[in-house]
């Protein structure tokens, strides 16, 4: 593993009981960093929690906080809460999401879409609102925003995951413009498939339709894509503003 320091910074992961997010909040742990985890689910919180305060450096601080990121008011909760036990928070990496149904736009539930771009795209915009005040005042932050190349391509038959997953692409441009005369970045990246509990939500045709549009033939691991977003939270990442990282096995298109 390479070494990325991060000692001193302060992390807010969310969706990070489990899957992608817990992987990511261990690789900043690994590398010195203070998180807050967020998750709606409290329960697998806890057990996340305990793991990461295991293997934490000295100093640092684990803590979690049960959000749903789709409520305005409880992501500034949240927030506050995170900037409380951590002293200051100088990492986001807005993680949360889902994938909602597998199905035609024509036939695809309105709840069920309006659910998904709550919680991925209108989710992301609240964080990062919540977080960004703090950063431009002490001119120093990290964000990265977890798309998807299905963001950049458009996947059939997930109409709603596609497109929020693009607006996140956009909001990302747009915040690393707004922000470029400042020492806040904001960066994303575009994974293919990456096997987590998110696969629960696909149907097996839509899991075997990702798989065969990669190049290398496998899904990615959890543990690669926390590696890229480790980078892009570091100080060493300090050139590089409003771009999207391609991790896609070989697929991504441009």
């Amino acid at each position: 593993m390479n070494q990325i320091d991060l000692s001193g910074r302060k992390a807010v992961v969310t969706g990070a009981a489990q899957g992608l997010g817990y992987a990511i909040a261990l690789r900043l742990v690994e590398s010195g960093a203070s998180v807050s985890i967020w998750d709606i689910d409290g329960d697998t919180l806890k057990g996340a929690v305990v793991a990461l305060s295991k293997i934490a450096v000295a100093g640092a601080e684990i803590s979690s906080e049960v959000a749903d990121v789709s409520d305005a008011a409880a992501v500034d909760a949240a927030m506050a809460g995170s900037i409380n036990a951590l002293g200051g928070v100088d990492i986001v990496v807005n993680n949360a999401g889902i994938s909602g149904p597998n199905t035609v736009t024509w036939e695809y539930d309105v709840a069920a879409w309006q659910k998904v771009v709550d919680i991925n795209l209108t989710g992301t915009f609240l964080v990062c609102r919540a977080a960004i005040p703090g950063m431009r005042e002490a001119d120093y932050g990290r964000i990265v925003n977890i798309a998807s190349v299905a963001g950049k391509e458009g996947n059939p038959n997930a109409p709603a995951y596609s497109a929020t997953k693009a607006g996140i692409i956009g909001l990302t441009k747009t915040l690393g413009k707004e922000l470029a005369d400042t020492n806040v970045i904001v960066n994303c990246v575009t994974p293919a498939a990456v096997k987590t509990s998110i696969f629960d939500q696909m149907t097996q045709e839509h899991i075997d339709f990702m798989l065969s549009k990669i190049p290398m033939g496998r899904f990615g691991q959890p543990s690669e894509i926390a590696a890229m977003v480790a980078w892009l939270v570091s100080e060493e990442c300090s050139f590089s503003t409003g771009a999207v990282f391609d991790l896609s096995g070989g697929r991504a298109t441009y």
